[in-house]
């Protein structure tokens, strides 16, 4: 007969994937002894555990997960998407300073230049498959670059270039609007490459000005506020699991 019992995974990695806290986060407290398992000190973030049958307990508190919950911030530009910052830059938790929240990590990223969308919760899983290779959710950016685009420049950004082995492509471009010198592309990805936008449009010559996601998915950034953030509504929620299941 089958053995039916869950696996046992290590002490950090089941803090972090009750939401507790980060898996460094939870490394860190393990060391220094502030985790118990059946009323013992554990010093070994690789401790294997079950998390139905060990009593676990971290600052003398038992292990009990918090209430998810699953945010939207437009995120500024020159902040880093990290809990901490080697360089000593500001992060994007800063948007996030008094706000009585539990321990939330960000859902994907923007680099330091880019501003707009950017998702955070405490439900690891819902993470995972948001931003999973499989998802494959439309995200939408409006784009200011340097110049004026054609409809020749549009159809190559869409039939991509190869970029030091990587083949970057857009799913569509369009032209928002244009000035004198200047003009505002909507491009739609369906994958997350690092830094796709700015080396695809840098392998045509073309700087970027600003790069804002306004939407993943469904979900749309909206009016939301430079630096504010606001809950989803569990209907957004469903409505991005919908997509990802699409």
């Amino acid at each position: 007969m089958k053995n039916l019992k869950s696996p046992k995974h290590g002490l950090a990695r089941i803090l972090s994937k009750q939401g507790v806290c980060s898996r460094i986060e939870a490394q860190r407290r393990i060391l220094d002894g502030r985790v118990q398992v059946d009323g013992r000190v554990v010093r070994d973030p690789e401790f294997p555990v079950l998390v139905e049958h060990h009593a676990i307990t971290v600052d003398g508190q038992a292990l009990r997960p918090p209430s998810r919950v699953y945010l939207m911030l437009n995120k500024p530009r020159g902040l880093v998407t990290t809990t901490v910052d080697e360089q000593g830059r500001e992060t994007v938790y800063r948007c996030f300073d008094g706000a009585d929240l539990p321990w939330i990590a960000p859902v994907g990223r923007l680099d330091k230049a880019s501003e707009g969308l950017l998702l955070f919760c405490n439900d690891p899983a819902w993470a995972a498959a948001i931003t999973g290779p499989s998802a494959g959710l439309d995200k939408t950016y409006h784009v200011q670059i340097d110049r004026i685009p054609d409809g020749a420049l549009l159809t190559r950004l869409m039939t991509g270039i190869e970029v030091d082995g990587e083949l970057l492509s857009a799913k569509s471009a369009s032209l928002r609007r244009a000035g004198e010198k200047n003009a505002w592309l909507e491009i739609v990805l369906d994958e997350g490459r690092n830094r796709q936008i700015r080396r695809l449009l840098a392998a045509f010559d073309i700087a970027v000005l600003r790069l804002v996601r306004v939407a993943i998915g469904q979900l749309a950034l909206g009016g939301l506020a430079k630096g504010e953030w606001r809950e989803l509504t569990q209907d957004e929620c469903d409505a991005l699991d919908l997509d990802v299941r699409r």
